[in-house]
């Protein structure tokens, strides 16, 4: 089954809106999919292309510094941080 376009944008919308949300902790892609009920190997893909954006960051190392084997961590980028801070201050 393919999803449009159309709903990928607002599926990235609602991570990134999550991330905004917990920021600056950094979640796991397991807990992101858990809270936007959806597969978790689709939340990865649009992570990934959230990635390439630079609209979210990737963490690879735990907090002791060792590399994750298996799981990944995300958390907002700046960028997007700031971006998404300004909007709320306008709605205000």
């Amino acid at each position: 089954m393919k999803i449009s376009k159309k709903k990928r944008e607002k599926i990235s919308e609602q991570i990134l809106l999550f991330l905004y949300s917990v920021n600056p902790k950094s979640i796991f892609t397991l807990h992101i999919a858990q809270e936007l009920a959806r597969d978790e190997e689709f939340i990865k893909k649009i992570l990934l292309e959230l990635k390439n954006k630079k609209l979210v960051l990737e963490i690879k190392k735990n907090p002791q510094g060792i590399n994750y084997k298996r799981r990944l961590r995300w958390r907002l980028s700046e960028k997007a941080y700031q971006a998404y801070k300004a909007n709320q201050t306008q709605e205000i």
